[in-house]
């Protein structure tokens, strides 16, 4: 084993010393606001507060996907949280969402604000709202939403569960590794297995369930760039995820959805705000510019 020392768990846990490793500055045992910070609200019926992470693009392609089909109320402005610098436990961000992570919704198309959090139900409020991306029959919107909800319980398991331990962990932890390594290769066959008997995810027809699934499945078996543990799970082994990966890659939308909130990466790939359609063809050249990528 790669762990020289066991570990005893005390009677009673006490947290007196950081967590350790990437991201240790922003994890605490307790919820509620660390300092006072309004959100600024923009002009469209929908005001999205997140970051280009796989949980924050399945948003901002949803959005994408809805003008696209020229759905215009969905306009939107994305403004951007930047996790590691604590916005999230602004008192704003957490009136909107007590769980103080990204993204968030304030749809405020109504006569009054509704605040919506957790990626699934943002996908399924705005489905919903506008009738589209979901099935209408109640068989193939029943197979949606189950498999919505698979990416929903699953993806901890990628992300909190072998991501850490594989790339952000002070140390590595052979067993942690081990475990998680086997659930993320379990869950790609689900989906492998699925995806060879269907087109997408849920059925014939292109869902919210593939816009939940691909940012995190999707760009794992396509770019191995989540966590740059592609060559590690052997991820080419999955061809029926890696059709299904490529060609929703390839819908403008998903790339322009991709860009948004994007601090990381390629400059010309990242939007770090969207307030208008036309920010795509400007971007935040003042920024990319200066270099801010943080």
């Amino acid at each position: 084993m790669s762990d020289s020392q066991e570990y005893t768990p005390p009677k009673v846990w006490v947290w007196n010393k950081g967590s350790g490793g990437r991201f240790s500055n922003i994890n605490r045992p307790v919820a509620g606001p660390t300092h006072e910070k309004e959100l600024p609200v923009g002009k469209h019926p929908l005001q999205l507060y997140s970051l280009g992470t796989p949980n924050g693009v399945k948003v901002t392609i949803l959005l994408e996907e809805l003008l696209a089909a020229r759905y215009r109320g969905a306009e939107y402005d994305a403004w951007l949280i930047r996790i590691g610098d604590g916005d999230q436990f602004g008192s704003g961000f957490v009136t909107v969402n007590p769980n103080s992570k990204i993204p968030a919704l304030m749809d405020r198309s109504g006569r009054t604000p509704i605040r919506v959090f957790e990626t699934g139900a943002i996908l399924l409020h705005l489905a919903e709202k506008f009738g589209a991306f979901i099935p209408k029959d109640e068989a193939g919107r029943a197979e949606c939403l189950s498999w919505l909800f698979w990416q929903v319980g699953s993806a901890p398991y990628l992300g909190g569960g072998f991501g850490h331990f594989y790339a952000y962990a002070p140390i590595k932890i052979e067993y942690a590794i081990d475990r998680f390594a086997m659930e993320t290769k379990r869950q790609l066959d689900v989906l492998d297995r699925r995806l060879a008997e269907a087109e997408y995810v849920s059925g014939p027809e292109y869902s919210i369930a593939d816009i939940a699934i691909w940012p995190w499945y999707g760009l794992l078996v396509l770019e191995g760039t989540i966590y740059g543990a592609g060559e590690f799970l052997s991820v080419q082994d999955y061809k029926h995820v890696r059709r299904w990966a490529a060609s929703i890659a390839g819908r403008p939308a998903v790339k322009r959805g991709r860009m948004v909130n994007r601090v990381f990466g390629d400059p010309a790939g990242q939007l770090h705000e969207r307030h208008d359609a036309s920010d795509f063809d400007t971007r935040t050249q003042d920024k990319i510019a200066a270099g801010d990528t943080r």
